[in-house]
């Protein structure tokens, strides 16, 4: 496997899909480097990652904060040599009718799922450029394949991005940048407990996640097999969903 020996950053990585991301990824001989706000789940899963043999370090990250994300980069690089992989994969939703006019909640939307997108992008390609060679992956979601009520402006953060990963895609024919997009469905994270303030549609999309979830290791999967592809394969795009979602 091309997993082992690869320097690979993973921001939100304190829950979730980063989280497993961070353990599978590790587990198939990956040096993990972790960034995210809540700096105690951070120091826990570092330590059990090296009681398991692995090799981790962890930075405090908001996305929205550029230098944050080059700090990110540069623990990496100044740690383990260098960063072959960077896994953007912080993300908010906040889901309701366009017609609630939740401003401020459409605003931290951008500037997670979009800015912090190109944020980690602008802390990783100098170095994938200095190095010659990464790999940017980018957890998106089926949302912004299925357009459904009120999650339009979620589902339009995601495809912004999507777009903006098939244009660096386009710009990185060069053989030095491969690009992934994941896209999963539902996923059993904590993204739905913070995203609703509408009762009735949280209990809805919560009942939702426990029928159909998956566990956030699948996704940990997909993103492994994408970036275990020889350096002249690029996986992409990637859905992943549970088998009975609609």
């Amino acid at each position: 496997m091309t997993i082992a020996g690869k320097v690979v950053a993973i921001t939100g990585a304190s829950s979730g899909i980063g989280e497993a991301t961070a353990r599978h990824l590790a587990a198939l001989g990956a040096t993990v480097v972790l960034g995210a706000r809540r700096t105690d789940r951070l120091d826990r899963l570092v330590i059990e990652i090296e009681a398991a043999g692995g090799r981790a370090a962890a930075a405090r990250v908001d996305v929205t904060d550029p230098a944050d994300l080059r700090s990110l980069a540069a623990v990496a690089v100044d740690r383990f040599g260098r960063l072959d992989v960077w896994v953007g994969n912080a993300g908010i939703s906040r889901i309701g009718p366009v017609a609630d006019l939740d401003v401020a909640g459409w605003s931290a939307m951008v500037d997670v799922n979009i800015k912090g997108i190109l944020n980690g992008i602008a802390a990783a390609l100098p170095v994938f450029r200095r190095q010659g060679s990464g790999h940017l992956v980018t957890v998106v979601s089926t949302s912004g394949l299925k357009i459904v009520p009120t999650q339009a402006v979620y589902a339009g953060t995601k495809n912004a991005v999507r777009t903006l990963m098939e244009g660096l895609r386009q710009e990185s024919t060069d053989g030095v940048l491969r690009t992934t997009s994941i896209s999963p469905g539902y996923v059993r994270t904590e993204l739905v407990g913070h995203a609703i303030d509408d009762p009735s549609v949280r209990a809805q999309l919560q009942q939702n996640m426990a029928d159909l979830g998956i566990e956030p290791t699948a996704v940990a999967r997909a993103i492994a097999f994408a970036i275990d592809q020889p350096d002249d394969v690029e996986i992409g795009d990637l859905t992943i969903r549970p088998t009975r979602q609609g």
